[in-house]
């Protein structure tokens, strides 16, 4: 009986460590949160821009497109928000349905935090109309205002895609005429950007990679939390 004792409490005791280990830093610790600042400029020589003793980090440029309801979507109007950033189209049958059950999963975990948005560019405009991208919108359950699926000129959007979010993008079949398959004709990447209130980059993540999608996950609320103790 006292051998059964001193089991139950020691299990117990294990089961109170979390909880007072977080009572105490609730009560009398410090949190540090930290996430780099990522893609510093680079002059025509190759060599990091410096303001002083600091780096001059990229930030993404204002740019106006066309969302999935037929609304100019002007990313200046969504400074201050923090969002997730990803190129794909509709009609892609490889990686952008993995993005965009990832991204799924990021609206569903931040549903009720207004302050953190989604924003999918498509790169193949042409056929990615407003009404074809609600369309998709409805198929992964996206909620307007939360998640933003947008179209416009390709030039404009492959513009942003390379030198705005620093990522690759190509339509093979401006150079290589043979090219049928859909999936090879547009070249864009897997990957997911974390974009900063102030439009910098702060994580950039493989949107086909679980532990990476939860590592975003993860960022999110470190980057939410970030700005909860500047206030």
């Amino acid at each position: 009986m006292q051998n059964k004792s001193f089991k139950v409490g020691i299990l117990i005791a294990i089961l109170a460590v979390p909880t007072f280990v977080f009572v105490f830093l609730k009560l009398f610790g410090q949190n540090y949160y930290t996430l780099p600042f990522l893609m510093p400029e680079i002059d025509e020589s190759g060599q990091v821009v410096m303001k002083g003793k600091d780096t001059v980090f990229h930030q993404i440029p204002p740019y106006k497109l066309i969302d999935q309801q037929g609304n100019e979507f002007n990313s200046v109007d969504k400074k201050g928000k923090i969002y997730v950033a990803d190129f794909f189209f509709t009609r892609c049958g490889t990686i952008c349905p993995k993005l965009s059950n990832s991204l799924s999963r990021v609206q569903s975990i931040f549903s009720a935090d207004t302050n953190v948005i989604i924003v999918s560019h498509s790169v193949d405009p042409s056929h990615d109309s407003a009404s074809v991208l609600q369309q998709y919108a409805q198929k992964y359950d996206a909620k307007y205002g939360k998640w933003y699926f947008l179209t416009g000129e390709k030039k404009t959007i492959y513009n942003i895609a390379i030198k705005g979010y620093k990522l690759p993008v190509a339509d093979a079949s401006e150079y290589d005429n043979k090219i049928k398959s859909i999936d090879e004709t547009f070249i864009h990447s897997e990957k997911l950007l974390l974009i900063d209130k102030e439009g910098y980059i702060r994580g950039i993540y493989d949107g086909t990679y679980s532990p990476d999608v939860e590592r975003l996950i993860g960022e999110i609320k470190v980057l939410t939390e970030i700005y909860k103790s500047k206030k």
